[in-house]
């Protein structure tokens, strides 16, 4: 890459440590499988469940992890689409750590809310996730507390990793595991626990494809910003990428897929009529790339996570419910 930050990437030891230590809500979540699926599909697919929790999603691992390692210190300062955001400000308030979120003025009220009801100050700032951002680093810069950004932090990929651990150690045959891309903490560490424990798997990273900055970045080997990033998929729309995600991608992702708006509303309509889970669109992204590669997978066995669900009741209605 061509800003190197000469941090270590996320350790598969200290993956294992953080799956002791990380609040019990979080973890040791379903892997769920289905016959019907498979056969639609062509391989055998395993769906980790991280929409159950009291963040449905799988943010609070990465985050409560990033609190307990020691990491957090003073007052937290970050942006979020709203995932991330609810897990940084469940865990610091547990930690007596004060948090102010910025996010855009476009996220999903559902998250914003429910950001506040956990505790954070919530700034709205900006058109999309990065204007937020931007906004948060200058906040953070004037004084206001430690910038935390996703991706960013070694320790929260390590949290994000005990997905990875928890799925070869229920399924140890995988030969794929997809997941979605967006600031990178998931894809880094479920990648370096993956690698460590099955080297012979292959991990796929997925992108919006209207949001292909990680994509571009990772696949040209220099970080490419992109002038939008307009996707349903709010959780994966990022512009402006995280250069430590990219460079540990290296060493923990073998590829990163694209998939369209249609496609991850195709894989979330079949998450709800045939797991009857509710699946935000960041969260099917895997599946959505599973369904729209089927040559890739064909005849294997494939891991991949449905890693949030937060969706409006008028979200739920639009892209869930069968037309009358």
């Amino acid at each position: 890459m061509s800003t190197m930050s000469q941090r270590p990437p996320p350790s598969p030891d200290t993956i294992a440590r953080a799956h002791a230590l990380i609040d019990p809500v979080f973890v040791n979540t379903p892997l769920v499988g289905h016959r019907v699926v498979d056969d639609a599909l062509g391989c055998r697919l395993l769906a980790k469940v991280e929409t159950l929790n009291p963040i449905r999603s799988f943010k609070g691992r990465g985050t409560d992890w990033f609190v307990k390692s020691g990491a957090a210190t003073g007052p937290l300062v970050t942006a979020s689409a709203g995932n991330f955001g609810q897990g940084l400000a469940r865990a610091a308030v547990a930690a007596g750590l004060p948090v102010v979120v910025y996010a855009s003025v476009n996220a999903n009220p559902l998250k914003i809310e429910a950001m506040r009801r956990l505790g954070a100050e919530v700034r709205l700032s900006g058109d999309d996730f990065d204007a937020a951002k931007d906004a948060a680093r200058r906040f953070a810069d004037d004084g206001g507390g430690l910038l935390v950004v996703d991706g960013d932090q070694k320790a929260i990929a390590e949290g994000a990793g005990t997905i990875g651990l928890e799925m070869l150690r229920d399924a140890p045959g995988l030969d794929d595991v997809v997941v979605p891309l967006g600031n990178g903490a998931l894809a880094t560490g479920v990648g370096a626990i993956v690698k460590a424990m099955r080297p012979s798997a292959r991990v796929v990273a997925v992108v919006a494809a209207t949001a292909p900055a990680m994509k571009v970045s990772f696949d040209t080997g220099t970080v490419v910003e992109t002038e939008d990033a307009e996707t349903i998929a709010d959780g994966i729309a990022v512009r402006v990428p995280v250069p430590y995600a990219l460079e540990t991608m290296r060493g923990t992702v073998d590829e990163v897929l694209a998939v369209d708006d249609s496609a991850i509303l195709s894989a979330m309509r079949l998450a709800h009529e045939r797991f009857g889970l509710v699946v935000e669109p960041a969260g099917a992204a895997g599946l959505a790339a599973i369904m729209a590669h089927p040559a890739a997978f064909a005849g294997r066995s494939v891991g991949t996570v449905f890693c949030g669900g937060n969706l409006t009741p008028a979200q739920i209605r639009s892209w869930l419910m069968p037309l009358p």
